[in-house]
C-alpha cells in the first residue's frame, strides 16, 4: 500500500526541518489492554491533532503537507509559538469518497479529485498529532487557513509492531499478519487500517518501529 520512498521522504522532511531536540517524544496517551505476541489491543484518549489537504504524486503530496504543517508548528502561528514534535507519523488509505474530517489522527489520506485538480490527479490528507499540553483553546491558531484544528476521538485499536524498513513487502505482510489477528478474535473494524512511523529514515532497520493499527469496537 505504501512504499518506502513516501515513508521515507516524510520523515526526510520532519528531519531537515527540525532541530534534533524536536524530533517526536510525545506519543498519543493510551493503555495496552493486551498483549500476544506482536499484536497489542489499546484503548487511545482523545487527541488534538492538524491537518491540511493537498494534491499530487504521494510523495509529492506528503512533502507539501508535511512542509505546510513543519511551518505552522515551527511558530507560523497567531502567537508566534513552537510547538513540539510528536510521534508517530501515520498514513491511512480511505475511500475515494471520504471527505475531510477532524476524526483522523496523524494521517495521509488519498480525497476525491475535485475543485479545478487536474485530472488524474490525487488529492491527500496529512496531519500531526498535536501535544497533549494543549487543548482546543488553548493551541495557537494557524496563519495558513488550509490547516483545519480537530479531535480524534478516544477510541480502541488494534496494531501490529514491527521492525524493518517500509518496504511494500514488509508493510503488506504484516497488514495481512493483522487483519488475520482481527478476524480470530472477532473483532469489528470501524475504521481504516493506518500505518504509523516511529523513527527518522536512519534508524537502523532493526532498530526501527512500526505499527499498522485499525480501531474496533470495544
Amino acid at each position: 500500500m505504501f512504499t518506502s520512498r513516501l515513508a521515507v521522504t516524510a520523515l526526510v522532511c520532519l528531519t531537515l526541518l527540525a532541530p534534533p531536540a524536536a524530533m517526536a517524544i510525545e506519543e498519543p496517551r493510551h493503555t495496552v489492554i493486551e498483549t500476544s505476541g506482536p499484536f497489542q489491543i489499546r484503548q487511545y484518549e482523545p487527541t488534538l491533532m492538524a491537518e491540511v489537504e493537498v494534491s499530487g504524486e504521494r510523495s509529492d503530496a506528503i512533502n507539501k503537507g508535511f512542509r505546510v504543517l513543519a511551518n505552522f508548528i515551527f511558530g507560523n502561528n497567531r502567537v508566534q509559538q513552537k510547538i513540539a514534535m510528536t510521534a508517530p507519523v501515520t498514513q491511512v488509505a480511505e475511500p475515494a469518497s471520504t471527505k475531510i474530517a477532524m476524526t483522523a489522527p496523524v494521517t495521509q489520506v488519498p480525497v476525491t479529485p475535485g475543485d479545478g485538480q487536474a485530472a488524474g490527479e490525487q488529492r491527500w490528507r496529512v496531519a500531526f498529532m498535536m501535544p497533549s499540553q494543549y487543548t482546543m483553546d488553548t493551541l495557537p491558531l494557524p496563519n495558513d487557513p488550509r490547516i483545519k484544528i480537530g479531535v480524534m476521538p478516544g477510541e480502541r485499536r488494534v496494531a501490529v509492531v514491527f521492525d524493518g524498513f517500509s518496504t511494500q513487502a514488509n508493510l503488506g505482510k504484516h497488514r495481512e499478519m493483522l487483519e488475520q489477528f482481527v478476524k480470530e478474535r472477532g473483532l469489528t473494524p470501524i475504521g481504516p487500517y493506518m500505518v504509523a512511523f516511529y523513527n527518522d529514515p536512519f534508524t537502523l532497520p532493526w532498530n526501527r518501529r512500526n505499527e499498522w493499527w485499525v480501531p474496533v469496537a470495544p
